[in-house]
C-alpha cells in the first residue's frame, strides 16, 4: 500500500486510535486479513468469521511487525477501532485509489472473468506496472484488499467484480471507481440466486452505469456477440467499445481456428491495425476473453502488434483453470475443476474434443451449483453435449446432479459403456486408474464445492496410492 500514517488511516475510516504511542507511524507494508501474511509495517484487518476471530491474533501480528490492527474492539495492542471493519476497509480502499491516480479497469461477467482478468494484466504490464486481482478474490473483501496492494509505481489496476445479487457491483464500483468497465457475458451462473438472465444482466450492467461520462475518460467495453451485454450501451454515458466476432465489433477476431493441440488462433483486428494471435491457452472460448483484453489494451494505447504478441505469450495465472499436464506415460490431465457453470462446461467439453482428436477422451464431470429450477435441464444438456462431441467416456461424479448428467448422455444415445455414474471422487479415481491408457486425455470439471480437483491431483501423483477425500 502507499504509505499512510495511522492517524490518516483513522481519519479516513472514521476510527479511534487505541494503544498507539505515535500516530505518525506509517503503514508501509501490505494490508492483510491473514495473520500468516503479515510483514513489517503491515496493517492487519481483524474480521470475525464463523470459525476464527481475527482479534485473537492481534498480539501475534504486532509482534510479527504489523504497525497496527484494524479492529472492531480494543485488542491491547496498537489498533484503529471502527464500528464495522468491512466498511472501514472499503473506505480505506476508496481513499487510496483516489490518491493513487492509476487507471482502474473493472470487469464482470457470468463466465471467464478470472481468465480474462489474467490476460488483461499480462498484456498491460508490458506497458506499465500493473496490479490485479489474485485468483477470484472479487468480493467486498477481496476487491479492496487488492486495491490496497497498489503502490506509487502502479499505473494500471485491474479488478474483477463478482455479484450474487442486484446492487453488489454498484457497491464494489463505489469502493473502487473504474474508468474502464468491461462486461464479458450474461450467462446462467448463479441463476438460482438471481432468478433469471434478465436479472443477471441488470446486475452486471451496474458496472457500466458507474462509469464516468466519455468527456471524463469513461469507457464501457461490451461483448457485441451477447445481445444482453450489447444492450447495456444504452445504460452508460461512457464511450462504448464493442468486441467480439461480429462484424460490428470495434475489436474483433477473424479466421478463428484451433491448432491440433486445441489452442486458439485468429487474426486480431483493431481500429489501428491487425495482427495474428496463437494462444498458449486451451479452448476456443479464450478467443472472446482475448478480444476483451485486446479492447482494454487498445483503449490504453497499445498497438495491435503489441497486443497480439502479449496474448500469444500469455499463460494461465490462476490454478485449476484448464491446467494441462502430460504424465510420463502420455496421459494428459486437464484440470478445470475450480468452478463450473453451463457456459464454461460447454467450452471445456469443446476444448477436450479439440485436444483429443485421434485420442481417447474422458470427461469427469460433477455438479454445477446455484442453477435453481434450471439445474435438471442444464445438467441434462451437458450430458447430451458430451455425446454429440464424441467424448469417449463420461464419468459423472456425485449425487442427483451427476445422475442427470448421465441421463442426458443416455438419452442422447450413450447406451453402452460410454458413460458411468460413480458416487464420489475416490470411485472416479479408482475407475480411471484401472482403465486409463497412454495417450488418453482426461478433463476434470465441476463447481468448486464438489472438490473434483482431488481427482486430477490423484491422477497426476504418478504411482501414488491412498484415498482421495470425497466431497
Amino acid at each position: 500500500m502507499i504509505a499512510l500514517s495511522l492517524a490518516e488511516i483513522a481519519a479516513v475510516v472514521g476510527g479511534q486510535t487505541h494503544d498507539i504511542p505515535d500516530p505518525s507511524v506509517e503503514v508501509t507494508g501490505p494490508v492483510v486479513r491473514d495473520s500468516r501474511e503479515v510483514e513489517p509495517g503491515s496493517l492487519f484487518v481483524a474480521f470475525v468469521g464463523e470459525r476464527v476471530d481475527g482479534h485473537d491474533y492481534a498480539a501475534a501480528v504486532v509482534e510479527a511487525g504489523a504497525a497496527a490492527v484494524l479492529a472492531s474492539r480494543p485488542v491491547g495492542v496498537p489498533a484503529i477501532v471502527v464500528d464495522d471493519v468491512q466498511t472501514a476497509l472499503g473506505a480505506l480502499a476508496r481513499h487510496v485509489v483516489h490518491k493513487l491516480g492509476a487507471t482502474l479497469v473493472a470487469l464482470t461477467g457470468s463466465a471467464g472473468k478470472t481468465s480474462t482478468k489474467d490476460l488483461i494484466a499480462q498484456v498491460l504490464r508490458r506497458k506499465a506496472p500493473t496490479v490485479f486481482t489474485p485468483g477470484s478474490l472479487n468480493n467486498e473483501i477481496g476487491l479492496p484488499l487488492t486495491a490496497l496492494s497498489a503502490t506509487e509505481e502502479t499505473k494500471f489496476l485491474v479488478l474483477e467484480m463478482g455479484a450474487r445479487g442486484i446492487g453488489h457491483i454498484r457497491y464494489l464500483a463505489d469502493l473502487t471507481p473504474p474508468r474502464i468497465g468491461l462486461v464479458l457475458n450474461v450467462g446462467t451462473a448463479h441463476i438460482g440466486e438471481f432468478g433469471g438472465r434478465e436479472q443477471i444482466a441488470q446486475a452486471k450492467g451496474e458496472l457500466v452505469e458507474s462509469l464516468p461520462p466519455e468527456n471524463d475518460g469513461g469507457t464501457a467495453i461490451l461483448n457485441a456477440d451477447d445481445p444482453l451485454v450489447r444492450a447495456m450501451a444504452s445504460r452508460t454515458k461512457a464511450k462504448v467499445v464493442f468486441f467480439g466476432e461480429s462484424g460490428e465489433a470495434d475489436v474483433r477476431a477473424e479466421n478463428v481456428r484451433l491448432t491440433d493441440s486445441g489452442q486458439p488462433a485468429f487474426s486480431l483486428h483493431t481500429p489501428s491495425g491487425c495482427s495474428d494471435v496463437t494462444m498458449r491457452l486451451y479452448g476456443e472460448h479464450h478467443v472472446s476473453n482475448a478480444l476483451a483484453a485486446a479492447a482494454v489494451a487498445h483503449e490504453l494505447g497499445m498497438s495491435a502488434e503489441e497486443i497480439a504478441t502479449a496474448l500469444s505469450e500469455a499463460g494461465s495465472l490462476s490454478r485449476w483453470r484448464m491446467e494441462v499436464t502430460e504424465r510420463p506415460d502420455g496421459v494428459t490431465i486437464v484440470n478445470d475443476a475450480y468452478n463450473a457453470n453451463p457456459e464454461s462446461m460447454r467450452a471445456a467439453l469443446r476444448a477436450l474434443a479439440a485436444m483429443g482428436k485421434g485420442r481417447r477422451t474422458w470427461a469427469v464431470l460433477g455438479k454445477m451449483a446455484e442453477l435453481g429450477d434450471e439445474a435438471l435441464a442444464e445438467h441434462d444438456a451437458v450430458g447430451r453435449l458430451a455425446v454429440r462431441l464424441n467424448v469417449g467416456k463420461l464419468v459423472a461424479v456425485g449425487g442427483r446432479e451427476a445422475a442427470w448428467l448421465q441421463l442426458g448422455a443416455y438419452n442422447e444415445g450413450s447406451w453402452g459403456e460410454e458413460s458411468v455414474h460413480v458416487s464420489d471422487a475416490q470411485a472416479a479415481v479408482d475407475l480411471l486408474r484401472s482403465e486409463l491408457r497412454p495417450g488418453d486425455v482426461v478433463l476434470v470439471k465441476a463447481s468448486r464445492s464438489v472438490g473434483l480437483e482431488s481427482v486430477a491431483q490423484a491422477l497426476l501423483a504418478t504411482g501414488a496410492e491412498g484415498e482421495v477425500a470425497a466431497r
